[in-house]
């Protein structure tokens, strides 16, 4: 067993308020390398290093915060938390879970990905904002930095049409980032953008808009289009507005309507519509998965009868 060294380990439990310290920081506050070396042992050790230059101070599996504390130490002063992390951190909640650790460092610095932690050099380094004691990149940024990384295009629209349909973001503020960001892993993202830009603001009306653009012989729609009474008054918002027709096409999700209160606005909302002379067309994100024949069957049916509607009398 190495000698016994006189350390102030108060000063050392203070300067680890998470339990995390830099082996540097050890050093400096008097603990000798060969007691960080002797209670690091990974047989009987009560400390570890869960990455290159850091210890944890205590046994076991890190917490969430202690990996995003873990990550800033590690990399520096500078440091900001981006991506799905951040974006927990931001308050979305349509994050895909994932362990990772994204962090933005500045281009010139030397530090590497390992482990839980992820480092990407950027000669664009974004504001940041302090979340839960966490230095975290602008929301913009962190949205991109993390929808990068994904693989499903829904995993992509359903973080960020969150973001967007939460007034957390705007959808120009997507598409500066995007533009003036990497293009790698860009794809899906810059289709997804497109989307919104459309009026699309969730993974159901984004599969409901590639259907409609799929069938040549339908009209233009207008996504989460407004609908205003003769007078002027606004009379709802819709999910999708067929050019040049009275016909109106309406998602509707379980979840959405899960409970009484929530059923009866629908209702209540269809029967103004349709008092107004809308016809609505009424489809779920079920159909559009199960039965997408049907779900064109029915839209060609209701445009026939909403065309029949406006054809002048013989």
């Amino acid at each position: 067993m190495p000698r016994r060294a006189r350390v102030d380990w108060d000063a050392v439990s203070a300067a680890a308020p998470d339990g995390l310290i830099l082996v540097r920081d050890l050093r400096a506050l008097g603990v000798p390398s060969s007691t960080i070396v002797f209670r690091c042992r990974k047989v009987g050790g009560s400390w570890w290093r869960p990455l290159l230059g850091l210890v944890a101070l205590a046994r076991g599996t890190l917490t969430v915060h202690q990996r995003l504390v873990a990550a800033l130490l590690v990399t520096g002063e500078d440091a900001l938390v981006t991506g799905l992390a951040a974006c927990r951190l931001h308050g979305l909640k349509n994050v895909p879970d994932h362990e990772v650790v994204h962090v933005l460092i500045r281009h010139g610095s030397r530090h590497r990905s390992e482990g839980f932690l992820v480092v990407e050099r950027t000669k664009r380094m974004p504001a940041s904002r302090t979340l839960d004691d966490i230095r975290c990149a602008t929301l913009a940024r962190t949205l991109l930095d993390g929808a990068r990384r994904l693989l499903r295009i829904d995993e992509v629209r359903a973080l960020l049409c969150e973001a967007v349909q939460r007034h957390m973001v705007t959808v120009a503020a997507l598409r500066e980032e995007i533009e003036a960001g990497s293009c790698r892993g860009a794809a899906l993202v810059r289709a997804v953008i497109v989307e919104l830009e459309d009026g699309i603001r969730s993974a159901a009306e984004a599969w409901l808009r590639e259907l409609v653009l799929g069938m040549d012989d339908f009209p233009v729609v207008h996504w989460n289009a407004d609908l205003r009474s003769p007078d002027g008054s606004r009379l709802a918002c819709v999910d999708g507005l067929v050019d040049g027709v009275p016909l109106v096409i309406e998602l509707h999700s379980f979840e959405h309507h899960a409970d009484l209160d929530t059923f009866d606005a629908t209702m209540r909302r269809q029967g103004e519509l349709a008092a107004a002379g809308y016809i609505v067309v009424p489809i779920t994100p079920r159909e559009l998965r199960e039965d997408p024949d049907g779900v064109r069957r029915k839209l060609r049916a209701a445009l026939e009868e909403a065309r029949a509607l406006t054809a002048p009398a013989t």
